[in-house]
Order: structure tokens, then C-alpha cells, then sequence
């Protein structure tokens, strides 16, 4: 089952919430005995979580489970680059992972139980049925039991639990069935407005495509901090005009960016002289070194700003 995005937190009567969880999607099926962990897109990922594996043991035979396999840090935030890293480690080097960062599956749909198709069943019995198996076989790590509430003020709390990692918040009608293929569900990601400097662009300076946006750290250095999405013709245009080629010794130079969050590929940028800060919209989710994950929404230029009005470059609290 797919979401929707929606533009406010509202929960609408008949729908119940859950958290939105920073992770990978994930499917878990336990066959007699034959363990499946699954991407949404079908990869198999097991070999990377054996933890998984082994706690599979907890649950009855012919079940499966919809939710978001997750690492938590020891401060208790969610821990998405550790969680990524452990993607490609396998047989002893995985297990020595798993005692590291211990990943946990964060179950929020029941798709069979004890060889019970239950797809066809209502989002309510599904989840009554869900709790049911948690308090009855009292699973345990890496089991996690993802909350949901009809109780418009706890969904209002968990917008609070950004500092946490936590993205935002997932609405599911009460009296939905589960369809694989269907946007059905609806999210609502937490987003902040803040500043940053553009430091290069893609396409050309007359007609830039995206923003390489850059903060300084604590040393005065400008560091790479995200790019925004695909601009449109407009907004590029009027943008263009207030950007100014790179003069010899721009902090960037010979630097290489990629073209997404732990993609290797890299992108063709131009350099501009970093002294235009523009206002953007981000999402809660960041590395180790304070980057944005996922593209920046560019909202407006803000010429009247110096580089030095732009906050800093913070490194996630450890």
C-alpha cells in the first residue's frame, strides 16, 4: 500500500494516524521456517539483517508483515545513515553490524496471519489483529509495534518528535483494505523554512535547472548542504539574474557532488559565486554532518541577505 501527500496534519474523522518512520519500507514473511525480508521494490535484504532473521522466530508460522526497518542511535534518534551502511555488509561482517546498530521492524500492517489472507480485512480489524499478536506471542527486539491513534492531539505531539527523526505522519482510513499498488494512505511530512547560499548550479548560470545550496560550518568554510528540486522556467530565470560566475578560489573547486544521497553518481555543476542566499523549504531528514537528504523546495531569492545571515552548517547532536 502507497501515500499520498496532503498539505496539513489534519486527521479527518473516520481515519486514524500513524508516525512516519526515516528507514527502508519494508516486507517480512516467516514460511515454515523460510525467513523473507523484503524491499518494496523486491530486494532481498536478510543477509544484511540477520537480526531479523533470528527474531523471526517470535512470530507465527505463514504471517507477514507490512513496516520500516529502522536503527536507532543510543540518544534514541533514528539513525538512517547507519541503517544504509549496513546495507552492504553480509555473512560475518553483518553479524558484527547487527551487534553495532541493531536494526528493529517497526510493524504497522498485518498482511497474513497464521496462513489468513487479511488484506481484504478493514485497516481496524487489521490492526486489532496486529496488537493482538504482539501481546500474545509478547514480541520483543527487533519487533516494534508502530503506535496509531484517532486522537487528533497525540498526532499534534508527534509533529514535536522531529529532533528524533521522525518525519511526519501517515493517515490510513479506518474501513480500508490493503491494495499493494494503490496510494490509498496519505502523509504529511514535517517542513521547516530556513536559508541557505548557492554555491553552483546545474544546467547553465543563464538557465539553471536545480540549486547547490551551501552553509558555513563553525570554521568559516563553505560546505556543501543540499540542492533544491528541479526549478521552474520563471523562478530560473528570475534567479539567474542575481547569480555571478565563480571568481579564481571558490571553496568548491575540484569538489564533486552526487547526484542524490548515497548515489555514486555525480553531477555536472557550475560553479557561481557564493553570495546569493535564497529561502527554502527542507524536511526533517539530515546526515551526521547536517546535510539535507532530500531535495530543498526553493521558495523565493532573498538578495537583501548577507552570507553571513545564513545559519551555520550543524552536525546532528550525538
Amino acid at each position: 500500500m502507497l501515500s499520498a501527500p496532503v498539505p496539513g496534519p489534519e486527521l479527518r474523522p473516520g481515519w486514524a494516524a500513524e508516525p512516519k518512520w526515516d528507514g527502508f519500507r519494508a516486507l517480512v514473511s516467516v514460511d515454515a521456517g523460510r525467513v523473507v525480508l523484503r524491499s518494496r521494490r523486491g530486494t532481498e535484504m536478510l543477509p544484511a539483517f540477520p537480526e531479523i532473521g533470528a527474531g523471526a522466530a517470535q512470530l507465527p508460522d505463514a504471517t507477514a508483515l507490512d513496516g520500516e526497518l529502522v536503527v536507532w542511535d543510543a540518544a534514541g534518534r533514528l539513525a538512517f545513515e547507519q541503517l544504509q551502511n549496513r546495507l552492504q555488509r553480509r555473512g560475518a561482517r553483518a553479524v558484527l553490524a547487527a551487534g553495532e546498530w541493531p536494526a528493529h521492524f517497526v510493524a504497522f500492517d498485518l498482511l497474513r496471519l497464521s496462513g489468513t489472507d487479511t488484506t481484504g480485512w478493514p485497516y481496524r480489524r487489521r490492526r486489532t489483529a496486529l496488537e493482538s499478536v504482539f501481546a500474545a506471542r509478547q514480541l520483543s527486539a527487533p519487533w516494534v509495534l508502530c503506535p496509531s491513534t484517532t486522537d487528533p492531539d497525540t498526532v499534534r505531539e508527534w509533529l514535536t518528535w522531529a529532533s528524533v527523526g521522525m518525519e511526519g505522519v501517515i493517515f490510513k482510513r479506518l474501513d480500508s483494505v490493503y491494495e499493494p499498488t494503490v496510494r490509498g494512505w496519505r502523509k504529511y511530512k514535517v517542513r521547516e523554512t530556513t536559508e541557505a547560499i548557492v554555491g553552483a548550479v546545474t544546467g547553465t548560470l543563464a538557465s539553471p535547472r536545480t540549486l547547490l545550496l551551501g552553509r558555513f560550518d563553525d570554521s568559516g568554510r563553505l560546505q556543501y548542504a543540499g540542492r533544491t528540486t528541479t526549478l521552474a522556467q520563471t523562478t530560473s530565470s528570475t534567479v539567474a539574474g542575481l547569480l555571478a560566475p565563480a571568481r579564481h578560489g571558490h571553496p568548491w573547486t575540484g569538489w564533486s557532488v552526487s547526484a542524490g544521497w548515497g548515489s555514486r553518481e555525480t553531477l555536472d555543476a557550475a560553479l557561481v559565486e557564493p553570495e546569493l542566499v535564497v529561502e527554502v523549504g527542507v524536511d526533517v531528514a539530515r546526515d551526521a554532518s547536517g546535510r539535507w537528504r532530500h531535495p530543498a523546495r526553493l521558495h523565493r531569492a532573498r538578495p537583501e541577505l548577507s552570507p553571513a545571515d545564513v545559519p551555520r552548517l550543524a552536525p546532528r547532536p550525538r
